[in-house]
């Protein structure tokens, strides 16, 4: 969607299509796609199928899913698992995160404007790693950047109790952001997390939020492409 392979007012391919096109079960693409439709993202049409939905993002807000509470609203037992929390200089974050981290929300920004976004080697960032789990089995890995200095006391909450998102939602009120979907076999950690197999298809949500015209947070949040299967009613 953020690469306008899709363009607002688009039909997007079907259920079935889209979990054949990413290798991923047909229950992982509807929630996926209930998610999105819920974070205005997608419009689904009753008897015509799913659009990319109009986006307006100056003075509106973004709607941002809570995974603990749909776990809970389905009668499962929610638990967070954190696995690492810190906070590290931007030297010590890889350049694909400081470059996601850094842009401001300008689409035609000027060499002077561009320059007030870089970032320092002494700039902090905030990383957390979280398992959210159902009922004793993995369902979402989220690894998630912060801006420190836009929500200093970020790294001090415990994320076994408050959720990321509702908590950044609070601190730091989200007027934008941008969005991606994708299957890819998953990295690193990523099996471990999930008790999937190593190289074990996977669907990857990442996500890209402001705050005041600068990007407040990014997250890749990674699910087994078998397993998310976290549906609700049409």
């Amino acid at each position: 969607l953020h690469s306008g392979i899709w363009q607002a007012g688009e039909a997007i391919p079907t259920e079935f299509e889209l979990a054949d096109k990413f290798g991923v079960s047909r229950m992982t693409v509807n929630r996926a796609l209930k998610e999105l439709s819920e974070e205005r993202v997608l419009q689904r049409r009753q008897g015509s199928g799913t659009f990319v939905a109009q986006q307006k993002y100056n003075h509106t807000v973004v709607e941002v899913r809570n995974i603990a509470a749909d776990i809970k609203a389905m009668g499962k037992q929610y638990v967070a698992q954190v696995i690492s929390q810190r906070r590290v200089a931007a030297s010590k974050v890889s350049p694909r995160i400081l470059q996601l981290l850094t842009s401001a929300m300008i689409e035609e920004s000027t060499p002077l404007e561009n320059s007030l976004f870089q970032r320092q080697k002494s700039d902090l960032i905030d990383e957390v790693k979280i398992i959210h789990i159902a009922d004793g089995k993995p369902i979402q890995f989220e690894e998630r950047w912060v801006d420190a200095s836009l929500v200093p006391n970020f790294i001090e909450k415990d994320f076994t109790k408050i959720n990321t998102s509702e908590y950044l939602i609070e601190q730091a009120p989200l007027q934008g952001g941008n969005y991606t979907i994708r299957a890819i076999a998953a990295p690193k950690e990523v099996p471990k997390a999930l008790s999937i197999k190593v190289g074990a298809p996977s669907l990857l949500l990442s996500r890209q939020t402001y705050s005041s015209g600068r990007v407040v947070t990014y997250v890749d949040m990674w699910h087994a492409g078998d397993s998310y299967q976290l549906a609700g009613t049409l």
